[in-house]
């Protein structure tokens, strides 16, 4: 029986750990798998030596305090792995934590494969000479990481994006429309402003002073999109500025359904435009940071777009709205040439059905990552 250290610091490379280790077993690695867990690698069977929600920290303040904690949990799996000696590990995303323990399981021998790729092609790019140095195959989820690492000596490999065979509507149109009495005959615009509170708190002034500029030219139904438990996370009376005289409707847990049956969608830049891309959904996309985050991104950042749907197309395809650019004017501006314009929208949609067929690959992304496990320790042996 083999043993297997798998390794995921948040929830996202959580669910996509499980998913490998699933694939693993369904291809016959009778293994005994133990590591850094969330609550759906133990669902999968993933025996718990650090709990993932330890390693779950937000905020340079907040990560000095818990330094000393994080470290221990570091120690903890580097004597798990001594002790149990792993064939091979499975390290997931969370690159600040993950590549220095890369460098460690290196070091005793134990081939490490490493699911989703850190950033080092918007900044900090010399984590490539560690993944070369430590990591035996690295498992990208965007099409083009594969050509940047390799450019670069790392032996990467594009799996497909994890999402891509999720990310669907819930309802019909018919159906959600009925759910939450919304009238047909008018468009519809959907209201994505993040999941944190700090980004979205920056997000709503614009996005309300939007809303009025668009409510004066069309009439459309607001529907504004925020993550299961946010409520209660933000607290009371958070959406109050945006929601409070009733013209924008809030949806809680139901995102993947307000974009899909919306016209057009007002996403922040994130993972919310690759479902957008997935869903077909006619976007805008924004952001905005602190002023001294800004002032420090722009010496560190080095990209030629900053949402990830016009990086994976590798062309401008939907707008994007970044720091002073994003206001309720230039929101309002954009999303109103959508609605006017049936043609811009039917290729904007042709464009984004690109961006899906590329995320999709052709296969299942963890059974294809497991496929390469199996095949690379095989070779080995």
């Amino acid at each position: 029986m083999r043993k297997v250290l798998v390794s995921a610091g948040e929830s996202s490379g959580d669910r996509y750990a499980a998913g490998v280790v699933e694939a693993l077993r369904a291809l016959g690695v009778d293994g005994e798998f133990f590591g850094c867990t969330g609550v759906e690698m133990r669902a999968a069977g993933v025996r718990t030596v650090v709990d993932a929600a330890s390693l779950s920290v937000v905020g340079l303040v907040e990560v000095l305090h818990h330094i000393p904690r994080i470290y221990g949990e570091y120690r903890r799996l580097i004597a798990a792995a001594e002790r149990e000696r792993p064939d091979f590990a499975i390290l997931t995303d969370s690159p600040d934590f993950h590549l220095r323990l890369a460098k460690q399981l290196h070091r005793r021998g134990i081939p490490v494969f490493y699911l989703v790729a850190p950033q080092a092609w918007a900044w900090r790019a010399g984590r490539t000479k560690q993944i070369q140095r430590n990591v035996k195959e690295l498992h990208c989820i965007f099409p083009f990481e594969e050509r940047f690492f390799r450019d670069r000596g790392v032996d990467a490999h594009y799996i497909g994006h994890p999402l891509a065979g999720i990310v669907r509507p819930r309802y019909g149109r018919a159906e959600f429309f009925t759910k939450y009495g919304i009238p047909e005959g008018r468009p519809v615009i959907a209201l994505c402003p993040g999941s944190r509170r700090g980004e979205v708190g920056r997000h709503l002034p614009a996005l309300r002073d939007a809303v009025g500029r668009i409510a004066a030219e069309q009439d459309c139904t607001f529907l504004l999109a925020t993550p299961a438990g946010t409520a209660e996370r933000f607290g009371a009376g958070f959406f109050d500025s945006i929601c409070g005289d009733g013209r924008v409707r809030r949806i809680e847990g139901e995102t993947w359904d307000v974009m899909g049956h919306a016209d057009v969608t007002l996403a922040a830049s994130g993972t919310v435009t690759i479902e957008a891309a997935l869903l077909g959904a006619p976007l805008v996309t924004y952001y905005k940071v602190t002023a001294v985050s800004w002032a420090l991104g722009r010496m560190l950042v080095d990209v030629p777009f900053y949402s990830m749907v016009n990086l994976v197309a590798e062309r401008r395809i939907a707008a994007e709205l970044i720091q002073d650019e994003m206001t309720g004017e230039a929101l309002a501006r954009e999303a109103l040439a959508l609605l006017r314009s049936p043609e811009k929208t039917a290729r904007m949609k042709q464009d984004l059905s690109g961006v899906r067929r590329a995320l999709e690959a052709g296969h299942d992304p963890f059974e294809e990552s497991a496929r390469r496990i199996v095949a690379s320790i095989k070779k080995e042996a």
